[in-house]
């Protein structure tokens, strides 16, 4: 059988018109609904916004990897990019070689430690033998000096003990000496060990400090979110905060619009809002005031009247619930115009057309 294409098609016009009719209905019906407010609500355009993140390098580098593409969604710890360490590892090679020959000084220096004061015992020791000595040679010439007076030796005997006497006086100050310059031997040895310990935690600072940077030579997701921009790509050399990606933080997203000054004076922070899209008017989303600004955004003339006092606007807020977005966290989109509701009396129930009304997740 021969298909009649023009009679086919011949009702498309119509269709055309009667959807068109349709929606100019449900819009024109929509906009009236929305115009009886009531005394406890107000309302302003505005646009919904997001944490954008730029996720940069820390050091200089060369992209050698980008994981992800623009669009894409990540979840916190993904790993979006890598950048080429060939010169961090090559630092911490010398680090470590370096953390090797101080804990090899710190070695040394004890030991140079236990060897002073070795000296010091044995210092100590002539010193005990000097002081015997010389006691012995004390008494030697108070013996020889009583037998002088007797007449029972020589004058030359008394004066040799008397020089062996000063003899011994002298060597146990020798001997003391040796022991105060082993002392001191010790106290540089001393502080040659705190030296080394001071090189070694400066490496070993070193080596955390490289290996933070090696670390971060792998970029990760510092929240869930969706990739916006590459920046960046493979074989690109950067410079310290050099910016590879751009992050879409979709679970701090909110609606910022303006209220003149005797709207936003009743507005406290919670206060509920709804948003309603013109992407998509059929959708009522719950929000609640989480910022008003302190000053006005339009600066006023120099002299105000109380009329002028009415065209000062602040900037509100309203936050979306994080876990409501992490419902929709794929059709959360940013720069997108709508309306914002809020309710400035508590107590005014919400009309109808504003009641929630969410898409399915």
């Amino acid at each position: 059988m021969k298909w009649n294409w023009n009679r086919k098609w011949s009702w498309l016009p119509y269709g055309v018109a009667i959807a068109a009719g349709v929606y100019a209905g449900y819009v024109a019906w929509f906009a009236e609904d929305r115009m009886d407010l009531g005394a406890g609500f107000t309302s302003a355009n505005g646009r919904i916004e997001g944490v954008e993140i730029d996720v940069a390098v820390k050091t200089a580098g060369r992209v050698t990897a980008v994981l992800v593409d623009e669009g894409e969604f990540v979840k916190a710890g993904d790993v979006l990019a890598r950048i080429d360490t060939s010169v961090l590892e090559a630092q911490m090679r010398e680090a470590q070689a370096q953390l090797r020959q101080a804990k090899s000084s710190v070695a040394v220096a004890h030991s140079q430690v236990t060897q002073r004061e070795s000296e010091r015992a044995a210092a100590d020791a002539v010193v005990a033998q000097r002081e015997a000595e010389r006691d012995v040679a004390k008494k030697r010439v108070e013996r020889t000096e009583s037998l002088a007076k007797q007449s029972a030796t020589s004058e030359q005997q008394l004066d040799e003990d008397r020089a062996g006497y000063h003899r011994a006086v002298a060597s146990l100050n020798v001997a003391k000496a040796q022991v105060a310059a082993a002392e001191s031997s010790i106290l540089t040895a001393n502080s040659q060990i705190i030296g080394a310990e001071a090189s070694v935690e400066a490496q070993q600072a070193m080596i955390d400090r490289i290996q933070a940077d090696m670390n971060d030579s792998e970029l990760k997701a510092p929240s869930d979110g969706r990739v916006q921009y590459r920046v960046a790509q493979p074989g690109e050399v950067l410079n310290p905060g050099g910016i590879v990606l751009n992050l879409l933080d979709v679970g701090d997203v909110d609606m910022t619009f303006f209220l003149p000054t005797a709207e936003a004076g009743r507005v406290a922070m919670g206060c509920e809002v709804r948003l309603v899209l013109d992407a998509a008017p059929q959708y009522v989303i719950p929000a609640k005031v989480s910022f008003v600004a302190d000053v006005a955004q339009f600066t006023p003339k120099t002299v105000e009247t109380a009329e002028e006092r009415q065209k000062l606007m602040f900037r509100v807020k309203a936050k979306i619930a994080p876990d409501l977005l992490q419902q929709y966290i794929r059709s959360v989109k940013t720069g997108l115009p709508g309306m914002a509701y809020v309710r400035l009396d508590e107590k005014a129930p919400w009309p109808d057309w504003l009641q929630i009304r969410m898409p399915t997740p």
